[in-house]
C-alpha cells in the first residue's frame, strides 16, 4: 500500500501544488492565493483547528452543502485508508459505499468507479492528505463529468 501510495505522490505532486485545499478557516484566510506556502499554511490551519469536517458536515466557513456530500464527508473522516485503498484497485465495499452515499444510480457506478480510480493520485496526492481534501478533489472531479456531475450538485 506504501509503494502505491507514494507513486501516487509522484504523478499528482506537479497538478496539485497550486491547489487550493477547497474549504475551512485556513482556505477563507489564504483565499485567492496561488504556490505552495499558502497552501501549505492553508491546509496546516484547517488541520490544527480541525474545522474543514466541521464546516463540510454544517455547511459553513465555504463548504459545500449538498446533503448526500456531508454524508460522504463523514463517511470518508472515519475510513480515509480504506476508501483510498478501494479507489486505488476501482472496486470495493468502501467505494460502493460512497456511490450509495452520493446517490451514484447503478447504471453510474461503472464510469464512477473508473474516473476514480483513474484520478487517485489527484485525490490523494500524499499519504497525509486528510479526508476533507480528498472530499473536495472527489466534488470537483465528479462537477466536471457530465454524467456524474448531478450527483455532487449544490
Amino acid at each position: 500500500m506504501k509503494k502505491l501510495i507514494a507513486g501516487a505522490i509522484l504523478l499528482g505532486a506537479s497538478s496539485m501544488a497550486f491547489a487550493q485545499p477547497g474549504c475551512g478557516v485556513g482556505a477563507m484566510i489564504w483565499k485567492g492565493q496561488s504556490g505552495i506556502a499558502p497552501h501549505v499554511l492553508a491546509a496546516t490551519t484547517n488541520g490544527t483547528f480541525g474545522n474543514q469536517t466541521f464546516g463540510m458536515t454544517t455547511g459553513t466557513l465555504g463548504c459545500q452543502t449538498n446533503q448526500a456530500v456531508q454524508s460522504m464527508a463523514m463517511y470518508m473522516d472515519s475510513n480515509i485508508d480504506k476508501v483510498a485503498r478501494d479507489m486505488s484497485r476501482g472496486s470495493g465495499e468502501n467505494l460502493d459505499t460512497l456511490a450509495v452515499l452520493l446517490g451514484v444510480d447503478e447504471a453510474d457506478r461503472d464510469t464512477f468507479r473508473k474516473v476514480l480510480q483513474d484520478n487517485f493520485a489527484a485525490i490523494f496526492p500524499s499519504s497525509e492528505t486528510t479526508s476533507g481534501e480528498a472530499v473536495d478533489a472527489i466534488v470537483a472531479l465528479l462537477e466536471k463529468n457530465d454524467s456524474l456531475s448531478k450527483y455532487v450538485a449544490a
